[in-house]
């Protein structure tokens, strides 16, 4: 409890100990905390309670980084026209705090992997933007991690040999080592790459898995680069301390191994570009780019709903994941074409040209990652902006969660998803956001539920076969989104 001075009437034992007082009567709030930094939102949150008569909330920044919740309620006694007394709770969060933090510097360290600009590039052979992008991602890596210590290799897929294409700290016997994908007689590395499963050595004297790596390490912790579910290579960091990775530290290492597989399958997609043609580079850079992180954003959503109820403020802030989520996706395909020759970027001529469609905003429900693929491939180099999702749950996850200032301008849903028909979610997304801008799409006519007559009957506007022909799915869509629609129809 507080007085009108910002001094204490009574302090719990808790408070106390973070203190390092045996008791705080009669001290100052602010001073027995050590002058904290009040970092908002409100900035005179003791003030404002006892002007307003009403709660106030702010979080504080002490000298050892650590944070504080605090919110302060007035008192109004019997007979007083204004409250005298607060009272004040205050906890601990700095742990929520860090590693939103930590969320900030991967969202950050994603941007950064693909930060290649055309003035960059435009001069570089192939060979030195394979060394820039290299350069980016060992900075990047120890900004997020700081760690001095780790090592990538990429797996080739036919001799499950990993092979060794940047370290820091690791010692030279170590790096020149020879490892393949295995289970057995070759390390943590092997192993990770073999299962794709993480691997946190806690202690590397008691580990039978471990092989040295760099001087003096007591622990590591591995993960495995993974791209559209398929092991591309490991990424492994090591600590001269034993114990020194937390579950939490596991969880972020893998969110940012997720970015880095896809940064260096764009370097592999690079080195290939002398053996292909460069407009099929761009192509397939895009096309490596876009399912992994519409897993991310699939991933944050569903996080996002489980918080749906909690604290504004955490709400908040996996809204702002999100936003990052699709920030990096747009960052990683923009630099994926401007790392390419100009030569390789296709342009449309002036009949392909689409204006109609450039920016949309597209979201493809279907259980087959093939179609999903599919989508990315052919509505992407129209500059639509395509997500995808497997199932309608998840569709309707990414729905709620978009944000109230923007909607996707068309929805592509197979009629028989996992776990509801293609009209029971046109029914869900009605409750969701009022009409929508549907196409429902089946392979081969079938449609046993009758789904498509009762969406066509709830006011479905078209119908696609799978798979897609080009020019029909072009003009479904833009049929949509121009808001030019014939009369309800099937586009075979």
């Amino acid at each position: 409890m507080l007085d009108s001075e910002n001094t204490i009437l009574w302090g719990n034992g808790k408070l106390c100990a973070w203190c390092g007082k045996d008791d705080v009567v009669g001290e100052n709030f602010y001073r027995v905390l050590g002058s904290p930094e009040i970092l908002g939102p409100d900035f005179c949150p003791f003030h404002t309670a006892l002007s307003t008569h009403k709660g106030s909330a702010s979080t504080l920044r002490i000298s050892d980084n650590r944070y504080y919740r605090i919110h302060a309620a007035p008192v109004l006694e019997v007979g007083q026209d204004a409250p005298q007394t607060l009272v004040v709770t205050v906890r601990d969060v700095s742990e929520e705090v860090l590693q939103q933090q930590k969320l900030a510097a991967i969202h950050q360290a994603g941007v950064e992997l693909a930060d290649l600009t055309t003035d960059e590039i435009a001069n570089l052979s192939i060979a030195e933007r394979i060394e820039l992008l290299k350069s980016n991602i060992l900075q990047c890596t120890e900004d997020v991690l700081q760690l001095d210590v780790l090592e990538i290799r990429m797996l080739q897929q036919e001799s499950q040999e990993l092979i060794p294409i940047m370290s820091v700290g690791i010692i030279p016997q170590a790096a020149a080592r020879k490892l393949y994908a295995s289970t057995e007689d070759n390390g943590v590395t092997g192993f990770v790459a073999a299962t794709g499963k993480s691997y946190v050595c806690e202690h590397t004297a008691e580990d039978p898995l471990y092989i040295e790596g760099s001087v003096g390490a007591r622990s590591s912790l591995t993960v495995p680069l993974m791209l559209h579910e398929q092991v591309i290579g490991t990424f492994n960091v090591e600590s001269p301390e034993a114990n020194s990775f937390s579950e939490s530290d596991l969880q972020f290492v893998e969110i940012f191994a997720r970015n880095v597989a896809v940064a260096l399958n764009t370097l592999e997609l690079l080195v290939a570009e002398k053996a292909s043609t460069t407009a099929a580079s761009v192509e397939a850079i895009h096309s490596a780019v876009a399912m992994p992180v519409d897993d991310i954003l699939n991933d944050a959503v569903k996080v996002m709903e489980r918080y749906i109820g909690h604290d504004a403020d955490v709400v908040e802030r996996l809204q702002g994941i999100l936003r990052n989520a699709r920030d990096i996706k747009r960052v990683i395909q923009k630099v994926g074409q401007s790392m390419a020759p100009a030569v390789a970027i296709p342009n449309l001529d002036e009949t392909e040209a689409r204006p109609a469609l450039a920016g949309k905003r597209i979201l493809v429900v279907d259980a087959d990652e093939t179609v999903r693929l599919a989508a990315h491939e052919l509505l992407e180099r129209y500059h639509c902006i395509v997500e995808t999702a497997n199932d309608a749950n998840a569709a309707c996850s990414l729905v709620r969660n978009l944000g109230t200032e923007t909607s996707y301008d068309v929805i592509i849903a197979d009629i028989k998803l996992p776990d509801m028909s293609g009209f029971e979610l046109q029914c869900k997304l009605n409750e969701i956001s009022g009409k929508v801008p549907l196409v429902l799409m089946t392979g081969f006519g079938y449609d046993p539920d009758h789904s498509i007559v009762k969406a066509r009957q709830a006011g479905l506007r078209s119908v696609l076969y799978k798979p897609f022909r080009l020019d029909q799915l072009i003009s479904a869509v833009e049929e949509i989104v121009s808001g030019d629609q014939p009369p309800p129809s099937f586009a075979i």
